[in-house]
């Protein structure tokens, strides 16, 4: 337990110093991977709430980090458009505020999660996997014919959306309300685990008909865990767009959401700070080898491969001599 809270002091270190490091070195390029790091960081933490404490195994997060990141790409599409989304029921303009994007994409996404949820949850195991995979799956190809926004070739953002009191435009400024939020939804989990509601999803994970006979709903606690979950990843989805000025349909492909869950293995599921550690393995990893090969997935499949095998508790668990939280 020690050893393991060395290292994630060690890991929030890491996105403390290197952007420090590249600002004073002028190394622009460094702080993006940061920031790029810190917004997987977020999204893999709205899955691990699911998984992690929910059991609940889904191929389908990128629908919230597509919604997330469309939420961003519209609003600020008809701000710097000067039209209004007059298509929609309410007539609205668009923003270019972050605060009020960031609202909007965690609506909407809790109301997609709450939908698609309430579907999938009347199911289980490899039928749950698999109809979560599906609506990932409508809302990508719906993207493809939405022509109005882009269509297959997206949608681009001139401008990076405005923060009160910061220049968004400055890579550190922008990590930095990216790490911010990074730390808040970290202890916000935290919390969440270590609450009641939190106590009794990891219990209804577990063993749901006991749960069910102290008079408690396992269904409906893993919809309210699905939820929060997919509010995370919107939201994650919403600051990834602005860090790219660009959504496309592919933030709703099923590769998306295998990334997704691919940051939660890597660094350990049901870990406060797996997802962290696994986005920024990924990143380094992507950057590193993909200057060495353009196969470089072959080798991050063969680290998978070997963690699966050997250290199921991820990298955390690998470093700090501990299996997996739980099966």
């Amino acid at each position: 337990m020690i050893r393991e809270t060395y290292l994630n002091a060690l890991t929030l270190g890491l996105f403390v110093l290197i952007p420090a490091w590249a600002l004073v070195a002028d190394e622009p390029f460094t702080i993006t991977l940061m920031t790029r790091a810190a917004i997987f960081a977020i999204a893999a933490i709205g899955l691990n709430i699911a998984l992690g404490i929910g059991g609940l195994v889904s191929l389908g997060h990128a629908v919230f980090f597509g919604i997330g990141g469309y939420a961003m790409g519209i609003l600020a599409y008809h701000a710097q458009t000067y039209t209004p989304l007059s298509e929609w029921p309410f007539l609205i303009d668009g923003t270019k505020s972050m605060p009020i994007i960031w609202l909007v994409a965690v609506l909407v996404s809790s109301l997609a999660a709450l939908v698609i949820g309430a579907l999938s949850l009347r199911t289980a195991g490899v039928y749950f996997i698999m109809i979560t995979l599906a609506f990932g799956q409508m809302f990508f190809f719906f993207t493809i014919s939405w022509a109005e926004y882009g269509g297959e070739d997206g949608l681009s953002i001139y401008v990076r959306n405005g923060f009160p009191g910061l220049n968004t435009l400055a890579p550190i400024q922008f990590y930095g309300l990216c790490f911010v939020i990074l730390c808040l939804v970290l202890l916000f989990t935290w919390r969440l685990s270590k609450s009641p509601f939190g106590l009794a999803l990891n219990a209804a994970r577990q063993a749901p008909v006991r749960v069910e006979t102290v008079g408690l709903d396992p269904t409906r606690l893993k919809l309210v865990a699905f939820v929060i979950s997919g509010a995370i990843t919107g939201l994650a989805g919403a600051l990834f767009a602005d860090l790219n000025r660009f959504v496309s349909p592919t933030m709703f492909s099923w590769q998306t959401s295998g990334e997704i869950m691919i940051f939660l293995i890597l660094g350990g599921v049901g870990r406060l700070y797996g997802p962290v550690v696994g986005a920024l393995a990924f990143v380094a990893l992507e950057h590193w080898l993909g200057g060495l090969s353009d196969y470089w997935h072959i080798y991050l499949g063969i680290l998978l491969l070997l963690i699966v095998l050997f250290g199921r508790g991820g990298l955390i668990g690998l470093a700090s001599g501990k299996e997996a939280v739980h099966d």
